[in-house]
């Protein structure tokens, strides 16, 4: 129904609400309609806002840094040339008995060729690189899985606030169903002024009510649009299809924590630490570094041959360093015991949800079922008191209350339906399952 039609109806209501006389209706021409709106399956919204999301792609971008910072640490263990052209001119030749010495102008070239023979610190940095690299993809895969998330949930928020939609729109027809035949009975002498104000009371209550709930229905839309990296709101396709594990896969501990994103990251994390405070002892081992230096002279002197070369080892070995590298292992080692203390908490969190989680969904299923029944019975009586108000045997009042009543449990039902999906991806989630 077009927004006209509902602001005509409200409009109604209101002047024969503040005890207007006739009232004539002109309908004013709506804006032109807007085009449809993209509607997608709960997979493919999944999909989308991890492949299209800037969150992730900034997330990504840290695996890229990983990588660069390995390649820097493993060219510190790997061989080095370096070349050196130079030309030097005097202000005349030193020489002696007609013996030039050093010429008037003379150029050198000259290389350094340095190969690491023993660098155990330079080596160890370059797992550690690598370490890096592991633990940037498996935090990209966590963004992924919160975003996966965070999209799931707004697919689901459109669910229930178009249920909401309907709920309110049955209670707005139902409401001015009842104001028509109170203005029937009006008009025929047979009912009364009061009446007819009281359901034109619900009428209006109903309209404002489905207007929030139709923004809700937006607002979530526009949610869903953002996560998706979307030009303009994105509407919910259908219902997703939650498949829950069978329960010996759910009791099985050791496979779906592993399969956690942010378990494997804290995990992965605190091998990582403890790699780094095992190399500690490395830093006391001296590196041995060996050089070759060949050099051209050309014109060569008196004392300076023409070409030469050079062959250096050199070892260096710090003999004190005022508890450097003690503190360094100290601060090391106690990374290593706040990685496994962050692993231990999150592994007793993961347990909690995963508990949290089946109980709640055998919990919304018990609710869904008695709301269900609550609202049945909710519009049986509401059929029963329409019946009894039309035969003279009820007031309006006991009609407008089992109106809303039904529509309190309809929208009730709406929410445990909203809960029983959410429990399911919660569980899913907790259990490592989501997204797949």
């Amino acid at each position: 129904m077009h927004r006209s039609s509902h602001t005509t109806r409200l409009a109604t209501v209101l002047l024969i609400a503040l005890g207007a006389g006739p009232v004539t209706v002109v309908t004013v021409r709506g804006q032109p309609q807007a085009p449809a709106m993209e509607r997608v399956t709960f997979d493919d919204a999944i999909a989308r806002a991890i492949a299209r999301n800037p969150t992730v792609a900034q997330a990504a971008t840290a695996i890229a840094r990983a990588e660069g910072l390995l390649q820097q640490a493993r060219a510190v263990t790997r061989p080095s040339l370096d070349a050196v052209v130079s030309n030097v001119v005097l202000d005349s030749g030193r020489g002696f008995d007609s013996q030039i010495v050093q010429p008037r102008s003379q150029t050198t070239v000259s290389a350094n060729v340095s190969v690491p023979i023993l660098a155990a610190s330079q080596w160890a940095a370059a797992t550690h690189a690598r370490d890096q690299i592991d633990l940037a993809r498996l935090s990209t895969t966590n963004v992924r899985k919160e975003i996966a998330v965070a999209a799931a949930q707004a697919y689901l928020a459109i669910i229930t606030e178009q249920r909401q939609v309907e709920v309110n729109m049955r209670a707005r027809d139902t409401a001015q169903a009842h104001l028509d035949y109170a203005q029937r009975r009006l008009a025929s002498g047979a009912g009364t002024r009061l009446n007819e104000l009281r359901a034109a009371q619900e009428v209006a209550s109903d309209e404002a009510r489905l207007e929030n709930a139709r923004l809700a229905v937006r607002r979530a839309q526009e949610a869903l649009a953002v996560l998706m990296a979307a030009d303009s709101p994105v509407d919910a396709a259908g219902e997703p299809a939650f498949d829950l594990p069978t329960s010996p896969a759910m009791n099985d501990e050791p496979t779906w924590m592993a399969a956690r994103p942010d378990v494997q990251l804290s995990a992965a994390t605190e091998r990582a630490a403890e790699r780094v405070w095992r190399d500690s002892f490395k830093d006391y081992l001296p590196p041995v570094i060996a050089s070759f230096d060949p050099q051209g002279l050309t014109p060569s002197g008196l004392f300076q041959p023409s070409r030469t070369w050079r062959l250096t080892f050199s070892l260096s070995q710090p003999i004190f360093d005022a508890g450097q590298r003690r503190g360094a292992a100290r601060v090391r080692e106690a990374a290593v015991e706040s990685s496994r203390l962050t692993l231990t908490s999150l592994q007793i969190q993961a347990r909690s949800e995963v508990r949290m989680a089946q109980e709640s969904v055998r919990s919304t299923e018990r609710a869904l079922a008695s709301v269900r029944l609550a609202a049945q019975q909710a519009n049986e009586v509401l059929s029963i008191t329409n019946t009894a108000f039309e035969a003279g045997a009820t007031t309006n009042l006991e009609v407008i209350d089992a109106q809303r009543s039904a529509r309190d449990a309809e929208a009730s039902v709406a929410i445990s339906e909203d809960a029983g999906r959410r429990a399911r991806l919660e569980l899913l989630t907790a259990l490592g399952r989501f997204p797949r």
